[in-house]
């Protein structure tokens, strides 16, 4: 597979697409590959500004510390990642309709970014920061959110006889999502 080491690679008008390689230390700029077959790409330490990921086939892709800034990525099923290694990070990116089952996603951090309809169905997210999230119809079950810090995030449902909570941060209002699984209403 070809290596490509330490480049910004932008998008052409010509050119929305991205060579099958091994990317390390890249930064890759406002690529629209929506929908695209990106099973067994490598991306170790690069960072995506301003792309469309949405739809794109996962199947052992491998995002080794890889931040998101500013990226559609919807309807991505992140559980079919390549898992040794993986490492993300989000920032003002739409993650909505995705798939985290069962993924291990310990520290990682998710800021200002919409969450809508994301499976979070038995996922490590502990020790991670969601910073101003919207949560609206996002599932959390069997999930590990000790440590975690959703006190600037909101719309979120979370039941937690279900989940683990240990030091997981809330803030009011937002924390009555954690009474609505009791059929518990607060004024």
């Amino acid at each position: 597979m070809t290596q490509i080491f330490n480049k910004t690679i932008k998008s052409l008008p010509s050119k929305q697409t991205l060579e099958k390689a091994e990317y390390e230390a890249c930064v890759i700029k406002d690529f629209d590959i929506n929908g695209i077959n990106l099973s067994g790409y490598v991306f170790i330490d690069c960072v995506f500004e301003g792309c469309n990921l949405s739809l794109c086939k996962l199947s052992q892709t491998a995002f080794r510390n890889v931040q998101f800034n500013g990226c559609k990525l919807l309807g991505l099923r992140w559980e079919d990642c390549h898992t040794f290694l993986f490492s993300v990070n989000f920032e003002k990116s739409n993650l909505d309709m995705g798939n985290f089952y069962g993924m291990k996603l310990k520290k990682t951090n998710f800021k200002e970014c919409s969450i809508r309809e994301v499976d979070f169905t038995d996922a490590d997210l502990s020790d991670s920061l969601f910073e101003a999230c919207d949560f609206t119809n996002a599932v959390f079950d069997q999930s590990n959110l000790s440590n975690s810090d959703f006190s600037t995030s909101n719309q979120y449902v979370i039941n937690p006889s279900n989940n683990i909570m240990k030091n997981a941060k809330f803030s009011w209002p937002a924390a009555k999502g954690l009474l609505l699984e009791f059929g518990i209403k607060v004024e």
